[in-house]
């Protein structure tokens, strides 16, 4: 089937196509871009002028199939996913059973397999139902396909552990996410440690809860010269950290979530617990560094860490509450408000963090635009703005602290494939 999308305004990560507005989509891929395009299609979609990117890529976010389907199912969590123009997504393993070994990965991939609208690509777990007691079996599991591992949700708190699988991913090229949290120093903790956590009267979490076991990991990539990614950074301290064992070298990159680069504890509504997040919302100065950290090249990629809860989950005071916040649906328009249109980012800057980047890590050779390339876009209106509305979502997970929030940039179709996998009624 021959696809043909007209008039676009394609923003592509590598190449720059200005005054080039037609794709061909054809057998999943894209067969050609020009500046007009007459050969006859199966089907023609008028584009109208809006923004064409690379389908966005999530490597961090949980979809809590098998175990927790109340919260998300793989069907729901990949159909938002597509709402957002994802197109690619990496679930964290700690569903229940924790994706730990063999039979349980091959459960979840036929899961995938019957219900994901999109990509979605499993990480397993590093240590035995994720307790940071034992290491899985890393090879056997590689050998099924996982390239990503995490505890995500704990911390791989065992520092010769931690070497082990770190000395184990340099030898088999796979790649160790980590989620960092002094649980000795969190202590009870619930929202960031500050001047508003005094003021809510609220157990605070430091700065430093994240940033000595980020400095651990630093250390132990430096003497394994392994790779380490860190998931959801969100201090300005860990920041830095990274920052000077990047200018020694050392093979250390990090992502940041929305959430993390446009809210900070100051947006905190006293009893919403939509507010509540591991690691927090940090301080003003915190999220001014990240997003000085993304212009600047020193965070790597924008994940956003989805993490749905049903309400009951989110009942009670923060202390009773969950941590997460629902956020895969409106990721990109919260990055294009808080970081495009401010000035900080350009739009090209954005789609290589949200899609080429993750690509790279992953090695899919997708995130960006080009003939013979697999056929994975996000078409964007970038100039809508809109209220978000938490009964809007698809996603099971309504817990969002940008609830009746406006939000500048709406995606309309997302295209897997070739494949229209989301599409907003009403328009095209």
């Amino acid at each position: 089937m021959k696809i043909l999308l007209k008039n676009c305004n394609i923003i592509d990560t590598i190449y720059d196509y200005k005054n080039i507005n037609d794709i061909m989509i054809e057998n999943e891929r894209i067969s050609e871009i020009s500046g007009s395009i007459y050969d006859k299609a199966d089907k023609t979609i008028d584009i109208n002028g809006m923004v064409v990117a690379p389908g966005f890529i999530d490597m961090h976010c949980h979809l809590r199939e098998p175990g927790f389907e109340y919260k998300e199912t793989i069907k729901t969590g990949t159909q938002a996913a597509a709402k957002g123009g994802f197109t690619t997504v990496c679930c964290m393993p700690n569903t229940n059973p924790v994706i730990d070994n063999i039979d349980d990965l091959k459960d979840l991939k036929e899961i995938i397999k019957n219900n994901s609208l999109i990509e979605t690509i499993p990480i397993g777990a590093v240590t035995k139902n994720q307790n940071g007691n034992e290491l899985v079996d890393l090879k056997s599991m590689l050998n099924h396909g996982v390239k990503l591992f995490s505890d995500d949700g704990n911390p791989i708190w065992n520092d010769i552990i931690m070497e082990e699988c770190l000395s184990l991913s340099n030898k088999e090229n796979i790649l160790i996410i980590d989620h960092c949290e002094d649980l000795d120093l969190v202590a009870g903790g619930v929202i960031n440690e500050g001047a508003i956590s005094r003021r809510l009267g609220l157990k605070g979490i430091s700065n430093l809860s994240e940033t000595k076991p980020i400095i651990r990991n630093i250390m132990l990539a430096e003497k394994t010269n392994s790779s380490i990614h860190i998931a959801h950074i969100s201090a300005a301290e860990s920041l830095e950290a990274i920052k000077e064992a990047k200018s020694k070298g050392i093979k250390v990159s990090c992502e940041v979530t929305p959430h993390h680069i446009s809210l900070c504890e100051d947006d905190i509504v006293e009893g919403n617990t939509d507010f509540k997040v591991n690691p927090p919302l940090r301080s003003k100065e915190d999220v001014i560094a990240l997003q000085h950290g993304l212009r600047d090249g020193i965070i790597n990629i924008i994940a956003t860490d989805h993490a749905p809860h049903n309400e009951k989950d989110k009942k009670g005071d923060f202390y009773k509450a969950a941590n997460g916040i629902s956020g895969i649906e409106i990721a990109f328009s919260v990055c294009f408000t808080y970081l495009v249109r401010t000035g900080i980012l350009t739009l090209k800057e954005l789609f290589k963090l949200m899609s080429l980047n993750p690509s790279n890590v992953l090695k899919l050779n997708k995130g960006r635009i080009f003939v013979g390339g697999i056929a994975d876009l996000t078409v964007i209106d970038l100039y809508k703005k809109f209220k978000v509305s938490k009964d809007d979502f698809i996603s099971k997970g309504k817990n969002t602290p940008f609830h009746s929030k406006s939000l500048w940039g709406e995606v309309i179709m997302t295209i897997l494939s070739g494949k229209t996998v989301f599409k907003k009624e009403g328009v095209l």
